[in-house]
């Protein structure tokens, strides 16, 4: 089906720019054309004067559809070892989940979603979109995001409890340094074995995961606050994989070694005022000095802890702080695509592109009272307020 909607300002966070009023056209699940008075045979036509229309929001860090607060519902953090690097999160997905409804009603149209923080390694993350054909397979846009694990409190407070390993900072290290040696073992074995098939070593998907990781397939997901950062720095180096630093409150006291890694930062929730200590520095200044310096910042909403409304506000805060609206935009929408490696389909509105579109009756992040009115995913309407 064709749908085009009528006489936006369109916020590509493409080459095309911002269009102060202009038309977006779209056809199979996708973006056929973007531009003034468009024209278009047997088409829907969504008259948008005096909307904004963006890039349909990614949410780089959420766990809705395995956590539900209402049913209390938990199934993405396996917590039985503190390493579950076999375990994928989209195996633990309920498509039908009610968050996904108020994802869209937020304009969010993927999100990619993590195991809990209670392991140091929990799993692999996927990235999903808000609606599909009612599985989450037919929702799924990327299977193998990143590996996530968990730096500080999360592992600690779950395994100190126990008497067990992990009790303290220096232990949750360790236990990554030891996972990753047994995974170059495990890779060594493999490549020992090419001319010799009986030596190969039985298959094992927790090493694989880490593998993949090794062989730069996908990044590690560090769920890390403050000082924690430093070390998963240092991990990084040490082994040589690429990551992505996840909440990152403190991050302003540590901005040079994070500049100089040149990781993702996926910042937030913001919600509590600056203190000391884990989880309440919130510093939300340091997301605007590192998207100045070239770190590619992202917003999350950690769903469904704090709702997916929240994202926008979140940005909104950014603003706030002194960043530039459209470069608040981008960490709502094709930063986190890149992050999450979906920016080929997603993030941006070019032609060829999903057709993920979020309007808005006003100017997000600038306008406290803008809000969705419609929300499109692979160019069908997936949300649509009251009266309009």
């Amino acid at each position: 089906m064709k749908r085009l909607i009528k006489g936006a300002k369109i916020i590509t966070m493409g080459a095309l720019g911002t269009l102060e009023k202009a038309d977006i056209l779209m056809e199979n699940g996708k973006i056929a054309a973007i531009g003034e008075n468009l024209e278009a045979s047997e088409a829907e036509v969504i008259d948008a004067n005096g909307l904004t229309a963006i890039p349909g929001i990614v949410d780089a860090h959420s766990h809705i559809g395995g956590f539900e607060i209402a049913t209390g519902a938990q199934d993405v953090n396996e917590m039985v070892k503190n390493v579950t690097a076999e375990v994928e999160v989209i195996d633990g997905l309920d498509p039908r989940s009610p968050s996904f409804k108020e994802a869209l009603a937020a304009g969010v149209t993927c999100s990619a979603i993590a195991p809990g923080s209670g392991n140091v390694i929990g799993g692999v993350v996927c990235a999903v979109k808000s609606a599909g054909q009612g599985t989450i397979d037919s929702m799924c846009i990327n299977r193998h995001v990143a590996l996530k694990a968990a730096m500080g409190g999360n592992p600690k407070g779950v395994y100190g409890k126990r008497n067990q390993m992990p009790m303290t900072r220096m232990g949750v290290a360790s236990i990554l340094r030891q996972y990753f040696r047994d995974v170059q073992e495990y890779m060594k074995k493999q490549e020992e074995a090419k001319s010799d098939p009986a030596k190969m070593p039985k298959w094992d998907p927790a090493m694989e995961n880490g593998a993949k990781v090794l062989r730069h397939e996908m990044p590690v997901k560090m769920h890390c606050t403050q000082f924690d950062m430093i070390t998963v720095i240092e991990l990084a180096k040490e082994f040589d994989f690429e990551f992505t630093l996840d909440h990152a409150w403190g991050a302003s006291d540590y901005m040079e070694p994070i500049v100089e890694s040149g990781c993702p930062v996926i910042f937030g929730p913001i919600a509590v005022a600056k203190g000391f200590g884990e989880s309440i520095k919130i510093d939300i200044d340091s997301v605007v000095e590192m998207d100045k310096r070239g770190v590619l910042c992202s917003i999350m909403t950690d769903g469904p802890v704090y709702h997916p409304w929240l994202i926008v506000e979140q940005a909104g805060e950014v603003v706030r702080y002194g960043a530039d609206v459209e470069r608040a935009i981008a960490m709502l929408t094709i930063n986190p695509a890149k992050t999450i490696g979906c920016d080929q389909r997603i993030g941006s509105l070019e032609i060829g592109k999903d057709a993920d579109i979020a309007l808005f009756n006003g100017m997000p992040t600038l306008d406290p009272a803008a809000g969705v009115v419609m929300t499109l995913v692979d160019g069908e309407i997936a949300y649509q307020s009251k009266g309009f």
